[in-house]
């Protein structure tokens, strides 16, 4: 079976202004910041496939060891009929859960959902020859903005998986969770996973590694405004920095500049003093009470919840009540 065409409720436009609006808005603030999301043009989604690779990085390996393990009984838990994965990028991952629904039975639809047309028109034409028996439903979307958008009917379960929601701040996560609580009905199901708190010397160095992929990973966002806003950021210029603060449990990424210089975007002229930091990531870690209370605010009711074996990383499965 070949997949639907892309339903595509983000165009190109939308995208510019997008990133015109977060650099006017981040790089005018006193602390500058720049949001995570601009990292990932085509040379960004290559850098951070990498990344998953490194022996530094084990949220990826600790992520799909659960799924590994789990993946039937959210099968046989769910008896999904439409999945539907937020941020989807290649599915690798999510093959684990099609391929338990498979075994199971049931499922009929598959829906990812991504902000890259050449990501999805790939990874929808290689799982439909894959599950012929899946119908597979591109959405071209932002999760934040585009959940309204989702497919209704039917017992679902949207994934949202990689500890994506650790890039969004308290008060942008909240708003997200109660938001996907209002895109399903009762008895729906949510399949989430959180990098968790755990001793520093084991998360600093999976967003500082050693081959320094990370740091180029990071540098990336300037080359992207370079690109499409005509900046004159001298990425070379910026230090890569990741730093754990432990009042927020979270990791920040950040782009220290190595000497003053003033950089020109849009109609701003940016100064950046020697030592002053940009602030591209926020990564926050997880307990599993904190989890529960997240969800529970927003209306969700925790079923299960799981860790790799060492305790890593969780997946918790949820229901809308």
């Amino acid at each position: 079976m070949t997949a639907d065409p892309l339903e595509i409720y983000l165009e190109a436009g939308d995208l510019e202004r997008g990133l015109r609006d977060d650099v006017r808005a981040g790089l005018s603030a006193g602390q500058k910041w720049l949001p995570p999301k601009w990292f990932y043009d085509a040379r960004g989604s290559e850098l951070f496939e990498e990344i998953t690779r490194l022996p530094e990085y084990y949220p990826t390996r600790a992520e799909r060891a659960v799924l590994a393990e789990r993946a039937p009984a959210i099968a046989a838990l769910t008896r999904a009929k439409t999945l539907i994965e937020l941020g989807s990028g290649s599915s690798e991952k999510t093959r684990l859960l099609l391929d338990a629904f498979a075994r199971h039975g049931g499922l009929g639809t598959f829906v990812p959902l991504d902000v890259s047309v050449s990501a999805l028109t790939s990874s929808t034409a290689q799982i439909a020859a894959d599950y012929p028996r899946l119908r597979v439903r591109g959405i071209v979307g932002d999760f934040t903005r585009q959940l309204d958008r989702l497919p209704t009917g039917g017992r679902r379960l949207v994934a949202f998986l990689g500890g994506t929601i650790g890039n969004l701040l308290p008060a942008e996560r909240s708003g997200f969770l109660t938001a996907m609580r209002g895109a399903l009905e009762v008895g729906d199901w949510l399949l989430l996973g959180t990098d968790l708190v755990k001793d520093p010397a084991v998360i600093v160095p999976a967003y500082d590694d050693a081959a320094g992929v990370t740091a180029e990973f990071n540098r990336n966002v300037l080359r992207v405004i370079n690109r499409e806003l005509g900046a004159d950021f001298d990425p070379e210029a910026f230090a890569h920095v990741a730093r754990w603060d432990p009042a927020h449990e979270w990791i920040e990424m950040r782009l220290r500049a190595t000497r003053s210089m003033r950089v020109r975007v849009l109609d701003l002229t940016v100064d950046f003093a020697a030592g002053e930091e940009l602030r591209t990531e926020v990564s926050a870690k997880f307990r599993p009470a904190g989890i529960a209370q997240e969800l529970a605010t927003a209306g969700f009711t925790t079923a299960e919840f799981w860790t790799d074996p060492d305790g890593l990383f969780g997946v918790t499965l949820a229901r809308a009540r």
